[in-house]
């Protein structure tokens, strides 16, 4: 859900704080990084 009125208006890559945010992937449009599983 994008409750980030930046990320709603231009997306979290053109926020001028993206590199700082720590909510991106809570307020903004980002996807939550997800470690490849090994199958063994």
């Amino acid at each position: 859900m994008t409750i980030c009125p930046i990320a709603i208006a231009a997306g979290c890559a053109k926020c001028p704080a993206f590199k700082v945010c720590p909510l991106k992937s809570v307020l903004g449009d980002q996807k939550k990084d997800e470690k490849p599983q090994d199958k063994k």
